[in-house]
């Protein structure tokens, strides 16, 4: 019982299973609180607690979903190449308000955390935290961060903006698709572009092209507003 308990073959299905549960339940109950990636991350770890695997042993078993995500983002591809003439159109809306977003996002993380007295480690592991994981992690370590606590941001962030989108989208009378689509990627990446495409072609092409835009604006306004900051004596 033991070995199957620790087989990769084990956690792989229950991961899976978890998940298409955790799906199930919110299309259900439609709660915030209960949308499928928290749901999963809650049962997985009790499960791992309860019977004292490792989280190696659970990385392992599990990288097949994780070298997944890489095709599934390069799919995104051909979604933007359908929707080429709408990028086009919007080209510059697109970059200024990526540019606009990514600016705003790190000056209110800085100014926040700040505020409260969290130290320069803190600050420099929320930063990145409207980014994709992988650039998030090397942004939040080149400045002195603490990759677990981006990693741990990213996610919160992402689930966030899925769940809240929609109801501001509502309050606010948005209803151009690449205004919603821009909302999406710059401020809640991979998991923003999922809700994105449930809304339709358009918002799920532009979210994953802010997604893009948005890891290379931020790479560039980190040091930027670091450098101003530092000239302003703030």
């Amino acid at each position: 019982m033991e070995a199957f308990i620790g087989s990769h073959l084990f956690w792989l299905t229950m991961t899976i299973a978890t998940y298409l549960g955790a799906v199930w339940l919110f299309s259900k109950l439609h709660l915030g609180v209960l949308h499928p990636l928290i749901v999963s991350m809650v049962v997985l770890i009790t499960l791992l607690k309860v019977t004292g695997v490792p989280y190696q042993t659970y990385k392992e078993s599990t990288e097949m979903i994780s070298f997944m995500l890489g095709p599934t983002v390069v799919s995104l591809g051909y979604v933007l190449y359908e929707q080429v003439e709408h990028i086009k159109e919007n080209a510059t809306s697109i970059l200024v308000s990526t540019f606009v977003g990514s600016i705003v996002g790190v000056v209110s993380v800085i100014v926040i955390l700040r505020l409260t007295g969290a130290d320069h480690a803190v600050v420099a592991s929320m930063q990145p935290k409207s980014v994709t994981t992988p650039i998030a992690i090397q942004l939040s370590e080149r400045s002195g961060g603490i990759a677990s606590l981006t990693s741990m941001a990213v996610v919160i962030c992402g689930i966030f903006g899925a769940v809240a989108a929609p109801w501001l989208f509502r309050v606010f009378r948005i209803s151009s698709p690449v205004a919603r689509g821009l909302a999406f990627g710059a401020s809640s990446h991979g998991v923003g572009t999922a809700a994105a495409m449930k809304m339709g072609a358009v918002e799920g092409a532009i979210s994953g092209l802010a997604i893009g835009v948005m890891g290379v604006m931020t790479t560039f306004a980190i040091p930027l507003v670091s450098v101003v900051m530092n000239y302003l004596g703030l």
